[in-house]
């Protein structure tokens, strides 16, 4: 890609040039998930977790036209302090870039300038999938196209249970995205470790996840793997607690008229007043999760 466009930071070139594992990290939860001063102190604190494990991270976002790989702590700030920064999936990454526009990156747009500067592992909160009431609609995140195309790694707590998971994992099953529970036959939803529907695979070791990712590279399968990895116990919401309050934010949308990308942002803002903030302490848990795991994977994987 062009040196123009992409701009991959001096830390994060120098550990991919010596073959050191990188772990993607999106920026929408600054830009559009989490109140401020709380985004950038959660982003600060993800990236210490897998500097922990000896793995370099790298925040992804698009600042003024240029895909950012690896921001620094002032592009951060600047990024959270921007009032019009673009919510950036598949469709609207080149516009931002060819407008010189800002914005954080979506699970899609992250997956794609990860895989252009190299990064074969993403860890992320939740990935977006059907919406409910999609038949209607036809609300479904390009999350799970860009899962079938692009050949990385996500970790994630699950899809959003503000989704309905059942209809997401019947798409991913048919776009032929292998979703690999991680230590549990069942698959998590988000903020509770447990939904109704089983994790169509399980692996219960990084070592595992490395081999199987590099026996699809090995089959030229193409497309990602989405390891679904339960929020810790001692953060979770029970799924019985949460079904109410989800059915509530709704609720709320609908008589908003909230649609297309709104939808997410509304709801999560939603639950986190509807759960007295407590929707937030277990997002940041899962988050910090993910990234713990997903750090051991590149490990792995380097190795």
């Amino acid at each position: 890609m062009s040196s123009r466009h992409i701009d991959i930071s001096p830390k994060v070139q120098d550990a991919l040039s010596r073959r050191r594992p990188v772990v993607a990290l999106e920026s929408t939860i600054i830009t559009h998930g989490m109140p401020c001063p709380e985004n950038l102190e959660m982003a600060d604190r993800v990236e210490r977790i897998i500097e922990e494990e000896g793995v370099t991270p790298a925040t992804i976002a698009v600042l003024d036209g240029v895909i950012k790989v690896g921001l620094s702590q002032a592009e951060k700030d600047q990024l959270a302090q921007s009032s019009n920064a673009m919510k950036l999936s598949r469709a609207d990454l080149a516009f931002a870039v060819s407008q010189n526009r800002t914005g954080g990156t979506t699970v899609a747009a992250t997956m794609i300038a990860a895989h252009l500067a190299g990064i074969k592992v993403f860890a992320t909160g939740g990935i977006g999938g059907v919406h409910i009431g999609a038949a209607t609609s036809f609300d479904i995140s390009a999350d799970l196209d860009e899962l079938a195309r692009t050949p990385v790694i996500v970790v994630s707590a699950g899809a959003k249970a503000i989704l309905d998971i059942g209809k997401t994992l019947e798409v991913l099953e048919t776009r032929g995205v292998p979703v690999i529970g991680y230590q549990t036959d069942t698959m998590p939803a988000f903020w509770s470790r447990q939904s109704p529907y089983p994790a169509p695979l399980r692996l219960d070791d990084v070592s595992a996840i490395a081999s199987f990712f590099r026996t699809r590279e090995d089959l030229q399968l193409g497309g990602g793997v989405l390891i679904a990895n339960p929020v810790p116990e001692t953060h979770e919401i029970a799924a019985a607690d949460m079904k109410g309050i989800i059915e509530a934010a709704h609720r709320l949308a609908h008589e908003n008229g909230v649609s297309g990308k709104a939808v997410t942002p509304f709801l999560l803002s939603t639950i986190l007043e509807l759960t007295a903030g407590r929707s937030l302490v277990t997002n940041i848990a899962l988050v910090e999760n993910n990234a713990r795991l997903a750090a051991r994977i590149a490990a792995s994987l380097a190795a």
